[in-house]
């Protein structure tokens, strides 16, 4: 084995066998080290121009506030909500974590997809904060097969990697962005998507239009929340409602993972069970 390449110039004296394929060889590590070198020597700039410009805390809180609840659709966007069992698990969304990112500043993100096999694709997600030199990154793995096995189309397949991406780019993010800093903006976010009681006839009609889009009808959705009519849906499903939309829209969850059939485990309310002879 020869010595690592430093120049152009070393090609020449490299030892040729097939010449074509060495040649082609050596250039290319030539390159990749270049690259190197330039991705070395932007990092060094953005940590210096960090420590010259340090962020403030207060900026933040009222940048990502203000950029959080700028309107009900974007203030539902950031947070997620996912049934487990008779509770829910919930955090800052994809969108969220892009907007924590953009008001914490002196940040370098990126995912990018590390494998993709027969039945899984894994992404990685990275965050560096320039400013404090530290940095956290995340993995996560999504299938792309379906219930038989089947892998998904190639066109699915993309939107899966590009959801993983996502996701995983959140989860790097809230790695290096303080939690208490990103969750004190997630309460002013659900508070005005939620809405008050002035305000719930027209977000219970904005979520039965936004699920009909996908595909789930009034049933489905009053066996979701576990109500008997439209109407007895108040502020606390519209929040569960809102953040289940958010997460079967950015990948987290799935339709039918959150609006399973009655045998799932789900309660069917007793007028309902009337309506489609369920009952005993």
């Amino acid at each position: 084995m020869g010595r690592p390449l430093k120049n152009k110039e070393e090609i020449v004296v490299v030892p040729v066998v097939n010449k074509e394929e060495t040649e082609h060889t050596s250039i290319a590590r030539v390159e990749t080290s270049a690259l190197q070198e330039i991705s070395k020597a932007e990092i060094d700039v953005s940590i210096a121009t960090a420590k010259k410009y340090p962020r403030s805390i207060a900026k933040f809180r009222q940048t990502a506030i203000s950029m959080a609840t700028l309107d009900p659709q974007v203030a539902a966007s950031c947070f997620y909500k996912v049934r487990r069992g008779d509770g829910f698990i919930e955090g800052p969304s994809v969108r969220l974590a892009e907007i924590a990112a953009s008001a914490w500043g002196n940040i370098r993100i990126a995912a990018r997809i590390i494998e993709e096999g027969e039945k899984y694709v894994t992404a990685q997600g990275i965050a560096h904060d320039l400013e404090r030199n530290f940095s956290g990154s995340s993995e996560v793995r999504r299938r792309i097969v379906d219930k038989m096995g089947r892998r998904y189309s190639d066109d699915m397949v993309l939107m899966t990697m590009a959801a993983a991406c996502a996701i995983a780019r959140r989860n790097a993010i809230l790695e290096v962005v303080p939690r208490a800093y990103i969750n004190n903006v997630l309460e002013q976010a659900k508070k005005v998507a939620v809405g008050s009681a002035k305000t719930l006839s027209e977000r219970r009609s904005t979520m039965i239009e936004a699920f009909s889009k996908m595909g789930i009808d009034k049933d489905k959705i009053l066996i979701f929340t576990g109500k008997q009519s439209i109407e007895d849906i108040g502020l606390t499903e519209i929040e569960n409602l809102i953040g289940v939309y958010t997460a079967i829209k950015e990948g987290t969850t799935t339709i039918d993972e959150q609006f399973p059939h009655k045998k799932a485990g789900i309660k069917i309310p007793e007028e309902k069970k009337r309506e489609t002879g369920e009952e005993g």
